[in-house]
């Protein structure tokens, strides 16, 4: 009997699997990459022949940030001032 009731308590475990958490890559995170470019590309970390790979990759990064950051908001305190 014992055998049957862990058999069943471990099909109850597999059946309720708990919640992965979703990946998330927010803009603040794509900036932090696009200074990471920045760093390694000054301090020599890419050889001769990656550098248009590379930088092909920067500026389509550096695009879509420009194109996204007008979207975002400014500065939280300043949207909660009152407009006159």
């Amino acid at each position: 009997m014992e055998d049957t009731q862990e058999a069943v308590t471990g099909q109850e475990q597999a059946a309720a699997p708990e919640a992965a958490p979703q990946p998330e890559l927010t803009i603040v995170d794509l900036q932090n990459l696009r200074a990471i470019f920045d760093v390694a590309a000054s301090r020599g970390a890419f050889r001769a022949n990656e550098m248009e790979a590379i930088g092909a990759q920067y500026n389509k990064l550096n695009a879509f940030l420009n194109a996204v950051a007008p979207q975002q908001p400014q500065d939280p305190a300043q949207q909660a001032e009152p407009q006159a």
